[in-house]
């Protein structure tokens, strides 16, 4: 397995190619972008056709730093039935679909849901196969996994809903973004993992430390400090057949170091997950 990081990670002032000098030097192998609104950031890429992805492209060659996958901060609540939100929802996938092309990524990241409030489960998970479905043949033919995560919106409860939702999709282009973090408040990375099995394409990294138990809170915490138990999570992906990169999605604002500043925060993510990879490292 390999080292990533999440563009959300890197200090917002930095421009694209500070962004992969700073990613480069801390010894990451990898990069995750996104795509987001305007003004989220200086290395952004923005939905509309405004970012030079040619450029990006020679910053990756450059630096030899490939761009993993693609995510967004702009997904559409997919649960959702109006035609407007899902014509939102289809632009950012396929915007997503062109970054990753053009840069090689491999994948994007995508969040199905909208569930709460006047919608039900049940009709979010319908409405939101109908939103994949209606352009699966363009996500079948592009090339590039579309990868759907689990995050805290309700939807996924359990690596069960999330196995079954992909095989009802039934494309062979989409499969699962894990996020290990994303999870340990309520329940075990490591058997969802097992779960998931080969259906998972990337993965995403964090810690979070429970407050006692599951389902009694808690907070993020720095990569090896929380209650992911790296020695069984690392393995279940091996089992899985996963072996692609780990991509951190991580804040400075959550580091224990006081007044760390970013340089510095790179090289401890990227040191603690050398170690998750391998605890024998030095790195």
């Amino acid at each position: 397995m390999k080292k990533s990081i999440n563009a959300w990670t890197v200090n917002t002032a930095d421009s694209f190619e500070a962004a992969f000098r700073a990613v480069k030097e801390a010894g990451f192998e990898g990069i995750e972008l996104n795509v987001d609104g305007d003004g989220h950031s200086a290395h952004s890429i923005t939905l509309e056709r405004g970012t030079d992805l040619d450029a990006i492209a020679g910053l990756s060659r450059k630096y030899a730093l490939p761009v993993v996958s693609i995510s967004t901060s702009l997904g559409g609540n997919t649960g959702l039935a109006d035609r407007e939100n899902r014509q939102r929802a289809h632009k950012v996938i396929r915007r997503q679909i062109e970054c990753a092309r053009a840069l090689d990524a491999g994948a994007i990241l995508s969040v199905p849901g909208g569930a709460g409030g006047d919608l039900s489960l049940r009709e979010a998970y319908k409405n939101s196969l109908e939103c994949y479905r209606e352009i699966g043949d363009e996500i079948a033919v592009s090339g590039i996994d579309v990868c759907l995560e689990q995050v805290w919106n309700g939807f996924f409860t359990s690596p069960f809903d999330m196995a079954r939702f992909i095989d009802d999709l039934g494309n062979p282009r989409i499969g699962a973004y894990f996020d290990v973090g994303n999870v340990l408040a309520f329940s075990w990375p490591e058997y969802w993992i097992e779960t998931l099995g080969s259906r998972i394409r990337r993965v995403h990294v964090k810690d979070f430390k429970r407050n006692g138990g599951l389902f009694q809170g808690g907070k993020w915490v720095d990569l090896g400090k929380g209650d992911a138990r790296w020695h069984k999570v690392i393995p279940a992906l091996r089992n899985a057949g996963f072996d692609g990169y780990l991509t951190a999605e991580t804040s400075i604002a959550e580091s224990e170091v006081p007044g760390i500043g970013f340089p510095a925060y790179y090289r401890t993510v990227s040191e603690a997950l050398g170690k998750i990879i391998d605890p024998a490292s030095s790195c």
